[in-house]
């Protein structure tokens, strides 16, 4: 039976003896064999958590975003909601839970076709990790949630000049890393660095950034991920602290052993995505849109419930653990929320002119 490896080292083959660090991540994390295309999942029984498998609580605060983000847009009939990257469905469910009309309006992207059958009912569910619907949809928000540290990216590597790292196979068949001549266009790059620094060059990111964009006429794109404001702050830091794997809830091992059985994910680069609109943690855009209310909500509930608690008493009890987790100042709260808002009107001539705001 053919593996992740198998594939890689077919690639290997037909490149004539070495790829791009982008395209085995493909391989590994979303080929026919792939991490993401198999077992790999967000979950307590997967192997990571994110913030909607927390709780429900992240996505009733979300919830209150894109309830703020419809009226600002003059309430539109034709509002829509893509969230791409979707998972099993965790903040789908969270957040029409907290506004079940948004039900028929929700569009879910995902790859892995065991997680699309899990989302909820009513939502449209799309068969892709990265893409988003190609036709544009008009008014709406586009979300995602640690998706764009886990788009291919390329690997930048720092030998007395930078260089980008290839894969390719050793004597004994082992996949092994080599370097190749890296592309002048890097002018991100910091002049100098320590021997063996790497970064990550993000071009997969950075074009999602803008096809999203491209997708709506009036909205916000939003994501939310493990963020560093510059790429130079990545060469001076071991290349482990921000190029990591994962599986079954631990740190995996090199991101060249065994293809397709880890995650493999890197910090997201704000210099080298489209400029944004707006750029804080998520601690601060949860406090902004209300989780301290949410919580107190939760905690006034439980109290009058305490006696006789029902399964709501206790759902509005776990606000109070959930908060804890999604503020961690040095976990999930640390975590970078980036917003495009993107605004359209028409010409004198009546033509449509998007424009997108920084």
């Amino acid at each position: 039976m053919l593996s992740a490896s198998d594939e890689v080292r077919a690639a290997i083959d037909a490149a004539g003896g070495a790829i791009r660090f982008d395209e085995f991540m493909r391989i590994s994390l979303y080929g026919e064999h792939g991490f993401y295309s198999t077992t790999g999942r967000a979950g307590r029984r997967g192997d990571f958590i994110t913030s909607p498998e927390v709780g429900p609580l992240f996505g009733t605060v979300l919830a209150r975003w894109i309830e703020s983000e419809h009226r600002r847009l003059g309430e539109p009939e034709d509002f829509s909601i893509i969230e791409s990257g979707a998972g099993t469905g965790s903040l789908a469910r969270a957040v029409l839970a907290a506004v079940p009309r948004w039900r028929h309006h929700y569009t879910a992207v995902e790859i892995s076709e065991p997680q699309l059958q899990q989302h909820p009912e009513g939502v449209r569910s799309l068969p892709s990790i990265s893409s988003i619907p190609s036709i544009p949809v008009g008014s709406g928000v586009v979300i995602a949630n640690e998706l764009l540290d886990n788009l291919p990216f390329r690997l930048a590597v720092f030998e007395g000049r930078w260089r980008e790292a290839v894969v390719s196979l050793g004597r004994g068949g082992e996949l092994v890393e080599a370097t190749i001549a890296s592309d002048p266009a890097w002018g991100f790059l910091p002049v100098a660095a320590s021997h063996g620094a790497r970064v990550p060059i993000q071009e997969q990111a950075s074009a999602w950034v803008t096809s999203a964009q491209r997708l709506l006429h009036n909205g916000t794109v939003i994501v939310f991920d493990y963020c560093t404001e510059r790429t130079a702050e990545l060469s001076a830091q071991p290349w482990r602290n921000w190029l990591r794997t994962y599986r079954s809830h631990d740190r995996g091992g090199h991101y060249l052993r065994d293809p397709g059985s880890q995650d493999i994910t890197a910090q997201v680069c704000v210099d080298q995505m489209p400029a944004p609109s707006a750029f804080e943690t998520q601690s601060d855009f949860l406090r902004r849109w209300g989780i301290d209310d949410l919580v107190e909500e939760g905690r006034a509930a439980w109290a009058a419930s305490a006696a006789r608690p029902d399964l709501t008493a206790l759902a509005m009890r776990s606000r109070v653990r959930e908060a804890e987790a999604l503020l961690e100042p040095l976990g999930l709260g640390f975590f970078g929320v980036i917003s495009w808002r993107v605004e359209s009107f028409r010409d004198l001539n009546g033509q449509l002119i998007v424009s997108h705001e920084k």
